[in-house]
């Protein structure tokens, strides 16, 4: 079924349950309607018919909705992301980063974390010496942008740095580096961070506010 919205043609889906009331929602650009199984095709026609309106509205709402969730930040620079269900592997053209869906999508996120906060990881270790062997775990946290658990020797990075630009990236791994010298906040602490990354109050500031 498809009805007419905006001068565009949307697909209906209905979805029939043991509810009471009848509910619109759009998501990818089709309406989804949820009514009772009892509720004839010529009667969810004419409530479409006559909610015609809000029904456009909410239709706008949620398109525009869609367009910002496509926008995704790479390195500290904006992509769109195309899905295309020809697309075999995940790649960037240009400011676009295609991929076949959401799932091949977030498996080349993922990959893409290990990879480039990996590659940070051994150019920042040239400037530290007597670093216990450790491990690197990569999650997405809500509240911080990385963990040493010293006892455990294991630094785990916010998966979400990988939408920061690689100073940024940079400055959270000596920040969990230098924990292995001193396991705290100290004046000390600072100081090792210093030494290896001098404008430290700068990303602590912008990891803040961005």
């Amino acid at each position: 079924m498809e009805v007419m919205l905006d001068n565009k043609i949307i697909k209906v889906n209905i979805i029939r349950k043991r509810v009471k009331n009848v509910t619109f929602r759009f998501k990818n650009n089709e309406l989804y309607i949820s009514c009772n199984s009892l509720v004839p095709e010529f009667e969810i026609k004419r409530m479409i018919a006559s909610n015609e309106k809000s029904l456009t509205k909410l239709y706008n709402k949620q398109a525009a909705r869609d367009d910002v969730d496509k926008i995704f930040t790479y390195l500290g620079e904006p992509y769109t992301i195309v899905y295309d269900e020809s697309v075999k592997k995940t790649y960037i053209d240009d400011d676009m980063i295609y991929t076949k869906n959401e799932q091949k999508f977030n498996k080349w996120y993922l990959e893409e974390c290990s990879r480039i906060f990996s590659e940070r990881m051994k150019l920042q270790l040239n400037n530290f010496t007597d670093i216990p062997k450790f491990s690197l775990r990569i999650r997405k946290m809500s509240t911080r942008w990385g963990v040493n658990n010293v006892t455990k020797k294991i630094i785990t990075l916010n998966s979400e740095l990988l939408k920061k630009d690689v100073t940024l990236i940079d400055y959270v791994i000596v920040h969990e580096l230098c924990h292995f010298y001193e396991a705290n906040h100290s004046d000390r602490f600072w100081y090792q961070v210093s030494l290896r990354y001098p404008y430290y109050k700068l990303a602590r500031k912008r990891l803040r506010s961005e």
